[in-house]
């Protein structure tokens, strides 16, 4: 699934995707001079340590593998007990419900790890997937012809309030999630309208769950459970908004308090399964420049390291390790195709010809030890088997192109230098969530690029608190975006929430896309899975409604001794906390 952020930082969701904005944080990448061998040993690092590169380390960061983690992983004995953790977040709500379209955010799931009942664990490079113990002793599919699947449940697993963990808890993720009630604002229907019914088994900790067309990976389906009252679609919808309802949770953490600004997280009294090492962890709202100001002044333990400037303060503070991993993310400009003129296909054909896509990645990369091409997926990662070009040669960077397509579809170059249409400028919005040196020079290069083409674009510079908002109020009409793939299954997941019609940021998806869509899930063999999603995409992005842009890395700077923290593909989550967040700590 896919989660959304801001370009502050990185992010997708069970089933779907989550959202970020883009900004210079959320990408994290490798600083120094090619070659360089000046570190304070006189050594080159070929290969980046397991627990990051120490600051004292002054030559060229190595370049990470794809399938290791970096954050420094270590048992649960080799960890101490207690200790607090504080880390940035750029926003906190105001709706607190995951599984609504207000609340679908990347930093919503951040917050949901903590004390919520999350079903499924990943292998770093997300070949393995198991249940997670905590809340199930086992799934089986029992039959194809219907699918059925039968969920057993931890017997110790219940809320905070009390109330068992039972069927019921599935039973209310399907009946708020499979779109027969639009009351709810569900984040998106994908595989839960496939379901036809979701029965007590032989006992209460017993679910089965029988579907009317099939749905495959079935592991994407149950990310989260959810608490029997969320039954109301008026509790569901608006009952989250300003309240994080940790009594509904069941997880390693409760929410001891939270504000906008910050929300503090303590270990769960009524947990049962392994004790959270840590006494705190609190999340705290910050711009970028604010979260660099922060770490550098001790006031918190880690922080995303996605810029020049960040990374070279990092790496001139003591004690500090630059922790560098691939991003399960990808990045892309939307474009809003709800909006005049971006409702018309020739002009978003138009803008993706104006845009030199490697260009913004140069910028973006600008001294960095970063080398990665361009994306041209917006769904499979590029070291996923099954990636492959997706984007149309058609829709590639060509200024004179791009008036060509604009002169076809009846546009006039008028004497100011851009194009127009009865009367009307050719005129488009860029929103962006942060005015780093990074993204504002993103912006403006973008700008430069499409006034050449003869369409204008005025400046739209939002805070990336108002994210959710944004988003949800469809106030935009440009902007890059990233999409974190939460689970491995993108070509099924992922691949509904970007093309879809049914999903919370599909952004032109289209009734004859879910069509084929629903094909892709009904089928079993992951392999032919893949080869129909990318026969859809081709498709698909013709529609020029997402321009890929890149993957690149996921970086943070954190204190030494941070175990459990850090890049760990899709064993850890875009905040940089291990899937177990139980398991985070200091080392002893």
């Amino acid at each position: 699934m896919i989660t959304m952020t801001t370009m502050t930082t990185t992010m997708t969701r069970i089933a779907r995707r989550t959202v970020v904005a883009l900004s210079a944080a959320a990408l994290v990448v490798a600083l120094g001079a090619c070659g360089s061998s000046n570190n304070a040993s006189g050594e080159t690092l070929k290969e980046e340590p397991a627990s990051g590169t120490p600051s004292s380390y002054k030559g060229t960061l190595p370049m990470p593998s794809a399938t290791k983690a970096y954050n420094n992983t270590q048992s649960r004995d080799n960890i101490k007990q207690g200790g607090t953790l504080t880390l940035p977040i750029s926003s906190i709500g105001p709706n607190f419900n995951l599984n609504t379209t207000a609340g679908f955010t990347a930093y919503t799931g951040w917050l949901w790890q903590m004390y919520m009942p999350r079903l499924w664990d990943y292998s770093v490079d997300g070949g393995t997937v198991t249940p997670n113990p905590d809340y199930l002793t086992s799934v089986k599919l029992t039959s194809t012809d219907p699918e059925t699947v039968v969920y057993n449940i931890n017997p110790k697993a219940n809320w905070n309030d009390g109330t068992p963990i039972d069927w019921t808890a599935f039973e209310t993720v399907w009946k708020t999630m499979n779109g027969e009630n639009t009351e709810y604002s569900a984040s998106g229907t994908t595989g839960y309208s496939n379901i036809a019914s979701v029965k007590r088994g032989d006992n209460d900790k017993q679910a089965v769950v029988t579907f009317s067309k099939p749905y495959y990976p079935y592991e994407s389906l149950f990310g989260y459970l959810m608490h029997p009252k969320n039954q109301d679609a008026q509790v569901f919808a608006q009952g989250w908004a300003n309240n994080p309802h940790s009594e509904w949770g069941a997880g390693p953490f409760v929410v001891d308090s939270f504000n906008e600004s910050q929300i503090v997280f303590t270990p769960n009294p009524k947990w049962w399964g392994n004790k959270p090492k840590l006494d705190k962890v609190t999340f705290k709202a910050m711009e970028t420049q604010a979260a660099t100001n922060a770490f550098l002044n001790g006031e918190t333990d880690a922080m995303e390291a996605g810029t020049v400037d960040a990374i070279k303060s990092a790496r001139s503070t003591k004690d500090v390790s630059l922790r560098i991993g691939y991003g399960n993310s990808l990045y892309y400009i939307v474009l809003n195709v709800d909006s005049t003129p971006l409702d018309n296909v020739e002009v978003r054909k138009a803008v993706s010809q104006a845009v030199d896509r490697k260009q913004l990645a140069k910028i973006k990369f600008q001294g960095m030890d970063w080398n990665q091409d361009i994306t041209t997926s917006n769904v499979i990662l590029p070291f996923q088997k099954g990636y492959e070009n997706n984007f149309p040669d058609e829709g590639n960077y060509s200024t004179a192109n791009a008036k060509k397509t604009l002169e076809s579809a009846g546009y006039t170059l008028g004497s100011d230098g851009y194009y127009e249409k009865g009367g009307k400028p050719l005129e488009i919005k860029w929103t962006m969530f942060s005015d780093d040196s990074t993204t504002t020079a993103i912006a403006a290069a973008f700008q430069s690029m499409l006034k050449k083409a003869g369409i204008k674009v005025d400046m739209d510079v939002q805070v990336s608190a108002k994210f959710a908002q944004v988003l949800e109020n469809a106030s935009w009409q440009a902007m890059t975006v990233g999409g974190e793939n939460t689970d491995p299954f993108g070509y099924s997941t992922a691949g509904s929430g970007s093309y879809g019609s049914d999903a919370a940021n599909e952004w032109g998806g289209t009734a004859e896309q879910q069509k084929v869509l629903d094909q892709i899930s009904a089928e079993p063999d992951a392999d032919k899975a893949r080869d129909m999603f990318n026969t859809l995409e081709k498709s698909a992005m013709k529609r020029y409604t997402r321009l890929p842009m890149w993957n690149g890395p996921t970086s943070f700077a954190v204190k030494d001794g941070l175990a459990n923290f850090g890049p760990a593909g899709f064993s850890s989550t875009g905040s940089g906390m291990l899937l177990h967040v139980e398991d985070v700590g200091w080392q002893k």
